[in-house]
């Protein structure tokens, strides 16, 4: 008989992707007639210039806010290629999603073939992100011109690491967070597990290389197997709330056991500038 068509099962692909989120709606598409669009539009206007046979379609493992940063996001997508075109090796749709992105601060990472079973969300252990403070500002015009959007400088002195370091604790393991889960997001189950939340000190960009006054970087570090929407960025303003001594550390308990989002302090949700998947 005919020898079978080439091309007509699409190679499943797993990639990983970063960006400076600052100019984007979030990480999800938008309708394209907004100011501001979502990362996934570029990925899949870049996709496009690949010439597949049917449409591509980015299946985002981790959702992240208008002006959230990734360092490493994930992505599945299945591509069709016409009959007789061989799949894409890694190498090949890495170099050719990245020429198509060169205008945007989007940056496939790696790219690898999985099996046509295998989704990007579903299968995803955990996530991890990183919240970078800076300290010792006393107004924002101090905040280094390289480290705009890239972090949160909170106002009003030094903050109290240790009650912070205290606080966290309370929001280790399993609970319902209904208290630090935006209003918008009633639908889904309140109750996630948070492995791991720590603070560092980190360096900041280039900051050996001119006077930085005083200045200390410290990154909130919080691992868990999925969050709420804005969940860490409730946690992180209650915490540094406990830090300039606004909250004692044990009223973090306490906001857990009331399980209402009315109940978070108000203006005290930490910025998407600090953000990082």
């Amino acid at each position: 008989g005919p020898a079978p068509a080439m091309g007509c099962a699409p190679a499943r692909y797993l990639v990983f992707f970063q960006y400076f989120g600052t100019r984007y709606s979030g990480v999800m598409e938008t309708k394209s007639d907004q100011a501001l669009v979502g990362v996934q539009n570029y990925l899949e206007k870049a996709a496009e210039q690949l010439r597949p046979s049917s449409p591509i379609k980015f299946h985002i493992s981790s959702r992240t806010d208008a002006g959230v940063h990734a360092l490493a996001n994930a992505a599945h997508l299945d591509i069709h290629r016409p009959p007789g075109k061989a799949p894409f090796t890694a190498h090949q749709l890495v170099q050719g999603l990245n020429y198509h992105l060169r205008p945007e601060p989007i940056r496939i990472l790696s790219a690898q073939r999985v099996s046509s079973t295998f989704h990007a969300r579903f299968c995803a252990l955990s996530r991890t992100y990183i919240y970078r403070l800076l300290l010792g500002c006393a107004h924002h015009s101090q905040i280094p011109v390289f480290e705009r959007d890239l972090c949160w400088a909170p106002a009003g002195g030094p903050l109290d690491i240790p009650a912070m370091r205290e606080a966290g604790k309370f929001l280790l393991g399993t609970h319902d967070f209904s208290t630090f889960r935006s209003l918008h997001s009633e639908f889904q189950s309140p109750v996630r597990t948070l492995l791991q939340l720590e603070f560092q000190r980190a360096p900041g960009f280039l900051a050996h290389h001119y006077q930085h006054r005083g200045l200390e970087f410290w990154e909130v570090k919080v691992k868990g197997r999925a969050f709420l929407y804005r969940q860490v960025r409730r946690m992180v303003g209650a915490l540094v709330a406990v830090g300039q001594g606004k909250l004692a550390p044990e009223h973090i308990q306490e906001l857990l056991e009331l399980k209402d989002s009315r109940a978070f302090p108000p203006h005290a949700m930490a910025p998407a500038s600090g953000l990082f998947l």
